[in-house]
């Protein structure tokens, strides 16, 4: 019987330092990156594995991305007879959970949230290295101005405005807050 470790980067903790800090595993898998694609080394670990093996990793999100993936995953350990611990959760595929229907739906939902935001926070990350742009593209500072001069001229409406330049009514409040404001500072 073989104890692997499993680790890879989550939020929190890039570098994979924190997780099974006082568990000694016969071997350690670490996967470099967080993403779930690609997820080499896991694959590895699941192709070295035996019936009777215990897998440890830190938490459910070091494993999976996604409860269809921590559900196939949990398939391949159910077929081989190897057991997973998740330390801070402090559950096993082996034993039976003794919780009751709010507090399974807490750490479902608590998994949910954990699992959506090291998917977004990972995947800003690399969109920003790729050189992209995050967030809503800027309205052009051309239709602003435009659409300030109707504001001001007032022979236009709000629908008119928008019509016209695309400006939404709270946009356009928010510019005349500005400069106003940049108005009050001077």
């Amino acid at each position: 019987m073989m104890i692997y470790g499993y680790k890879r980067p989550i939020i929190g903790d890039e570098s994979g330092e924190q997780q099974l800090v006082d568990r000694q595993v016969d071997q350690l898998f670490v996967e470099a990156h967080p993403f779930s694609k690609k997820r080499h080394v896991l694959e590895d670990l699941l192709m070295t594995i035996q019936p009777g093996d215990e897998i440890v990793v830190e938490n459910l999100v070091v494993l999976a991305d996604s409860f269809h993936q921590l559900l196939d995953v949990l398939h391949v350990l159910a077929k081989d007879r190897v057991r997973i611990t998740f330390l801070e959760e402090q559950i096993s595929n082996t034993s039976l959970l003794q919780l009751d229907l709010l507090e399974s739906v807490t750490l479902f939902t608590n998994l949910q949230t954990q699992l959506k935001s090291h998917a977004t926070t990972f995947g800003l990350v690399e969109a920003k290295k790729a050189g992209k742009t995050i967030g809503r593209p800027k309205k052009s500072d051309d239709n602003l101005r435009k659409a300030f001069a109707m504001y001001q001229s007032k022979n236009y409406s709000l629908m008119d405005i928008k019509n016209e330049t695309g400006i939404s009514k709270s946009t356009l409040y928010r510019y005349i807050d500005e400069v106003n404001k940049g108005h009050h500072d001077n």
